[in-house]
């Protein structure tokens, strides 16, 4: 029997099933409308940036560093590029092996390894870091070709800081180096975090650090679009980056090269200044260094060699170093003694060749004494007694109260880091010094050696130089800066430092007449005439010897007894001309004795060059390194006579 099909139930589960379908279709042709919609409007954004990111890498640009001069626009600090061979640790799986296979390659030496492994302890393995630096075209050329087997290692083009002249003015022009922890730290919270986007590198003494906010310049970026490994393919857009600013020192590097080469391998200080200005005319250190070893970043030996010498050639000496000012202090003891009415000018006093406190006898310089003697000729004969008994009288807190006005034992502002402040000792001063009573309290004894620059006296040759500019400029103190002015890079324009007078010091002109005066006797007729005998200028200066260690009272000091370290230090501070100031100077010539014989014939040299444009021959130089200055000064040479940069310097340099 055939079974006949009911169509119309057929007809009745297909439509239901279409129904089905088609709300299944329709479902999901809504939910892929929603989430076009989604994606394209909501989303739009994000995801456009998101395909951007992948597409496109975000590069900095990373600025030349401005350029330091000179007064008279002579480079002290540039930039050179070239190529370095950078090694990413995290990227190779044995780096002493890839090292290895590296130097098959190219000649990489033992000073390239030890800074190599002290970056690499100094850094993150993510970061590149250099290998080989200033690789030549050839160099390049020759792992081009074997670059495949290198997988973490490329060759890059970087600019490097160049410093000319090497070792000359180091202390002053600084130096750059890989940015530490400590310091991208402090970067990482302040509002120049952008700005050092891709940085390495950063200053880190003198100028370089004290500067580095204008020489650093501005990061630009690149958008760059790349393909799927990573290769950049063309550039999109771009921001270029902003050079640094020039800075401009007030220093004359001729000066200063004429000086550290009259210091020769002795140790100590001296700063130059324009009493009228305040303008560092030379900043003298010695011994110094190279801080062209700091640009790559310094090798471990060479680090060493630095860091344990026991000349310490990495220490500013006329920053950071303090020293009693000996006998120079003197004229500062006599214009207190006016200004408090202690003494008067002609008011004389007998110097038997040494003073008596109590059962201790402090011995004058001259044995014997120089008998009666006044002000004027405390001052050129450099009595010590007159200035025991001086202080004496004037006691250590109106001593510290005089003095304090000229600036020592305080900062004198200037415009790099690290300056220290010196001490000049009071009653206030020792109580919060020291912690136990007996030492808390000031006896009357201690006052005396002050008078002649000694006890606690500790200055630098900084503020020494102040305080005799001040006197020179009668009274006037102006603030030291080291940098002249600023120039824009790309407006050109100059923005100078401020010449501003710090403020003038409360006293007489009469007063400083009286101390001025006695300053140019020393010269002519007192313990520095032999030096300047001849001059074509009349100066004032004061010769100074600090002791270094104590001597017992009835020990006598003999020079060529005594360890080296342990002698006297050579002082003398000057001024020229002396009728209308145009430099004045502090120096100290470490261990060296008596400052009339190992410092003022320095001061001659410096004041003919500054005011007489004269050089002085190559062995006249070489006599007063070695402290047998001739009388009469040697054949003196102009400056055209003189090349620059001199022979010594120019041999290594520039550098490529």
């Amino acid at each position: 029997m055939t079974e006949l099909r009911n169509v119309e139930a057929d007809l009745s589960r297909f439509r239901a099933r279409v129904l089905v379908a088609t709300l299944v279709v329709l479902i999901c042709f809504l939910l892929v409308a929603s989430r076009l919609v989604y994606l394209q409007l909501v989303r739009h954004e994000d995801l456009l940036e998101q395909a951007e990111n992948n597409r496109t890498a975000i590069v900095p640009v990373l600025p030349n560093r401005g350029l330091i001069l000179d007064r008279n626009g002579i480079v002290l600090a540039s930039n050179y590029s070239a190529y370095t061979l950078e090694v990413t640790p995290s990227r190779i799986n044995n780096l002493e092996q890839t090292i290895e296979e590296l130097a098959g390659v190219l000649d990489i030496t033992p000073r390239d390894r030890r800074r190599f492994k002290k970056l690499l302890e100094e850094s993150k393995s993510f970061e590149s870091l250099p290998l080989r630096t200033r690789l030549s075209d050839e160099e390049v050329a020759k792992f081009a070709a074997q670059r495949y087997r290198f997988p973490g290692v490329e060759i890059k083009a970087r600019l490097f800081r160049n410093y000319p002249y090497g070792e000359l003015a180091s202390h002053v022009v600084g130096y750059i180096g890989r940015i530490n922890p400590a310091e991208k730290e402090k970067l990482d919270e302040s509002d120049d975090q952008a700005n050092y986007r891709g940085t390495e590198y950063i200053g880190k003494l003198g100028v370089e650090q004290s500067f580095e906010a204008q020489l650093h310049g501005t990061t630009g970026v690149e958008s760059v679009e790349t393909s799927a490994g990573g290769r950049a393919m063309r550039k999109l857009a771009s921001s270029p980056a902003t050079p640094g600013n020039t800075v401009k020192l007030s220093i004359d590097i001729r000066l200063q090269h004429l000086i550290e080469q009259l210091f020769g391998d002795r140790r100590g200080a001296l700063v130059a200044l324009d009493p009228k200005t305040g303008e560092v005319l030379a900043f003298v250190s010695k011994p110094t260094f190279d801080p062209n070893l700091f640009v790559e970043g310094i090798d471990s030996e060479n680090w060493q060699a630095l860091n344990e010498s026991p000349d310490k050639p990495l220490l500013n000496r006329a920053l950071r170093g303090t020293y009693p000012p000996g006998s120079t202090y003197k004229p500062f003891m006599a214009l207190a003694a006016l200004e408090t009415g202690t003494r008067r000018p002609e008011q004389t006093i007998s110097d038997p060749g040494f003073f008596m406190f109590g059962n201790h006898r402090f011995r004058d310089d001259k044995e014997g004494g120089h008998g009666t003697v006044n002000m004027y000729q405390s001052i050129v004969q450099s009595c010590d007694t007159y200035y025991y008994v001086l202080a004496n009288d004037l006691g250590v807190d109106t001593i510290h109260q005089q003095m304090q006005r000229f600036g020592f034992g305080e900062f004198t502002g200037i415009d790099i880091f690290g300056e220290v402040r010196g001490l000049l000792p009071s009653t206030d001063w020792k109580r919060r010094a020291y912690k136990r009573a007996d030492q808390q309290k000031w006896y009357a004894g201690e006052t005396i050696s002050l008078g002649i620059g000694q006890g606690y006296n500790n200055f630098t040759m900084l503020q020494l130089a102040s305080a005799t500019a001040t006197l020179a400029n009668d009274g006037i103190k102006m603030k030291p800066h080291l940098v002249k002015e600023v120039l824009d890079i790309l407006t050109h324009a100059p923005t100078a430092t401020t010449r501003e007078a710090v403020g003038e010091v409360i006293a007489k002109a009469a007063n400083i007449a009286i101390i001025k005066n006695a300053l140019v006797g020393v010269n002519i007729e007192g313990t520095s005439a032999a030096a300047f005998r001849g001059a074509g200028y009349t100066s004032g200066g004061k010769t100074g010897t600090a002791q270094v260690i104590q001597i017992k009272q009835n020990e006598k000091y003999v020079a060529s007894k005594t360890e080296e370290r342990f002698r006297d230090h050579a002082l003398f501070t000057a001024y020229a001309p002396a009728e209308e100031p145009k430099i004045a100077l502090a120096m100290v010539v470490e261990n060296a004795g008596f400052g009339s014989q190992n410092a003022a014939p320095i001061a001659r040299r410096i004041f003919d060059y500054w005011l007489l444009q004269q050089y002085p021959s190559e062995e006249d130089i070489a006599a007063v390194q070695k402290a047998q200055a001739p009388a009469p000064i040697g054949r003196i040479r102009s400056l055209s006579e003189v090349p620059w940069p001199p022979p010594a310097l120019a041999a290594g340099t520039p550098r490529p």
